[in-house]
């Protein structure tokens, strides 16, 4: 196998000195290689020799105990999902493989198996008492406390797919992943795949920060050996997990075929439905110190009123009726609130453990606990802005924030008029945080829209980083089981969004001032949109059409859309709001 040939060439590279040493002293011992320059040779030669192997062995030491990286998941002990456990075994029979030595859910739209063989790795952590059967208890920094050293691989899950698919077509995803275990078990494949995570591993280690100035350069020279190995493994590699791949497929093609090909569009489905629900309903709550608590049930709502709005996903809903895959564990309210606080950990960067600063919400809580929170939170950040940047209060402001305050200063100074064709306005749901970058020739913001912007900016960036946790030490180099395997300042491992622009926050702050407004002077009432996030109700009917009067307000300096929409709808600006 090419990856363990790459192995056996730099173990020969290696043992060169050595081979050259040996063959010198041979010389001399034999009378062949005599003389002054052949002695100062052999002892030259001994010498780097014994400096290369002490070398060679510190860095073969490095790779051997460096911790390979696990994904975080969620694992599920046998006795919390013997059903589960049961049709994957009853899998791999059918596939004539070895079954997987345990199940771990992630919260994300794929599955995979991941080999957790290293010693380092260790036993199970014992689970905790205020658990339920068969979670383990979570590290200190939020690592998940689940440890084996079974030959078998891991058969993690993504927890989107136990919610959202019938038990058939999970194990129709099922198959070719379990089929994987087949090759895992091969021993050059295992092998190979140990040398290429342990010179992984040993980058990691020996370019973890908080070093000594002793151990900085040896551990530049591992980290530089090992990266020279993983580049000159690296497509080999690829190649042979590639007909890994190719073979478990074929081997699972026997195993509901049929049902496979229907599955796998529930697998584009599922994985568009949990992406709009993490980035427009969790992320607003987490940004807000909630974290959603059934992200995995909240996917099969969101799917369900997109097959209701899409004719493209007709069909789809009349699935539910068939036994769901999270029947198959006995507690699915615990799993999936487990999996969506490591969602919140992982795409967000909060808190390992629930707290007064990052509280579970339910579904039914979210329009009062996030939506109402989250705009009367920026609507009052709107005003402290205005008053920082001594905008003047109108009369009716002496009993409180208006919406004509914020209107009449960004309507006093109008900005060049731009071809309407150049426009590019943002989707028509009230809390749009990923609107449309801005494209050559659109209009530019007043000074006042950019300035406000601005201040908006700074505004929030102080709320974060008073917010922000104290950063905790240096950890060292070394590893043990009880090691987290992220630090707390690489989180979010995988951000929903980038940043969003100044242009953005200004138009979501003066939204939820206008939906402030609405609340309090007309009766609205906060919602939750399953596809959209935060929504405004308006005598029950969601309010779709608020963005475009808002981007006319920034980017045109004309309120008369947004006035003429308030007067419609029945909203007063001059009438204080509460803010929170």
């Amino acid at each position: 196998m090419a990856v363990l040939r790459v192995r056996s060439r730099a173990l020969a590279v290696a043992l060169l000195p050595a081979a050259a040493a040996v063959v010198l002293f041979a010389g001399g011992s034999t009378g062949q290689l005599t003389g002054p320059g052949w002695d100062a040779a052999r002892w030259a030669a001994g010498a780097v020799a014994l400096l290369v192997l002490l070398a060679v062995a510190g860095f073969a030491l490095v790779v051997a105990r460096a911790r390979p990286a696990v994904s975080p998941t969620v694992p599920i002990a046998e006795e919390s999902a013997p059903d589960l456990y049961r049709l994957v075994r009853d899998l791999a029979d059918r596939l004539d493989v070895p079954a997987p030595s345990a199940i771990a859910l992630t919260p994300d739209c794929d599955s995979w198996l991941e080999d957790r063989t290293h010693p380092a790795h260790g036993p199970p952590r014992p689970e905790d008492p205020g658990l339920p059967p068969g979670l383990a208890r979570r590290g200190p920094r939020g690592h998940v406390g689940h440890r084996r050293t079974s030959a078998a691989p891991v058969l993690v899950i993504g927890s989107p797919f136990l919610w959202w698919m019938r038990v058939g077509e999970l194990r129709a995803v099922l198959a070719p992943v379990v089929a994987g275990t087949g090759p895992s078990a091969h021993p050059d494949i295992a092998a190979a795949r140990r040398f290429v995570r342990g010179l992984d591993a040993a980058v990691a280690v020996a370019s973890a920060a908080g070093r000594g100035p002793l151990t900085r350069l040896p551990g530049a020279g591992v980290a530089w050996l090992a990266r020279m190995l993983l580049r000159g493994c690296r497509e080999h590699a690829a190649e042979m997990e590639r007909g890994v791949a190719a073979a478990a497929a074929e081997r699972a093609q026997a195993v509901d075929y049929g049902l496979r090909i229907v599955a796998q569009e529930q697998v584009g489905l599922a994985y568009a439905g949990w992406d709009r629900l993490l980035t427009r309903v969790a992320l607003p709550a987490w940004r807000m110190g909630r974290w959603p608590s059934r992200l995995d049930a909240g996917v099969v709502a969101a799917l369900t009123e997109l097959s209701r709005r899409d004719r493209l996903a007709e069909g789809f809903a009349s699935r539910l009726g068939e036994r769901p895959a999270c029947d198959l564990l006995e507690e699915p309210g615990a799993v999936d609130e487990a999996a969506s606080l490591l969602a919140a950990r992982l795409f967000h960067g909060g808190p390992a453990e629930p707290g007064p600063d990052w509280c579970p919400v339910d579904w039914q809580e979210y329009p009062e606990e996030v939506v109402d929170r989250k705009w009367r939170t920026d609507a009052a950040r709107l005003h402290r802005v205005l008053d920082a940047l001594g905008v003047r209060r109108t009369a009716p402001d002496s009993q409180g924030p208006t919406l004509a305050r914020v209107l009449d200063h960004l309507a006093e100074e109008t900005p060049a008029p731009a071809p309407a064709a150049a426009r590019t306005h943002a989707p028509t749901h009230v809390d749009d945080t990923d609107a449309d970058a801005e494209a050559d020739g659109q209009p530019v913001p007043s000074p006042r829209c950019t300035a406000l912007a601005a201040g908006l900016s700074e505004e929030l960036t102080r709320e974060e980083e008073a917010a922000a946790p104290a950063p905790l030490p240096a950890q060292p180099a070394a590893t043990s089981p009880d090691t987290p395997l992220w630090d707390d300042g690489s989180l979010p491992l995988f951000p929903l969004q980038p940043p969003r622009t100044p242009r953005e926050l200004l138009a979501d702050h003066i939204t939820a001032m206008v939906c402030c407004a609405a609340m309090d002077t007309a009766g609205a009432t906060p919602g939750l949109d399953w596809l959209d996030g935060p929504s405004l109700l308006i005598k029950g009917e969601r309010a779709a059409d608020l963005a475009p009067k808002v981007f006319s307000l920034i980017e045109d300096g004309d309120p008369a859309p947004l006035r003429a929409w308030l007067t419609e709808i029945g909203i007063r600006p001059e009438k204080p709001v509460r803010l929170g």
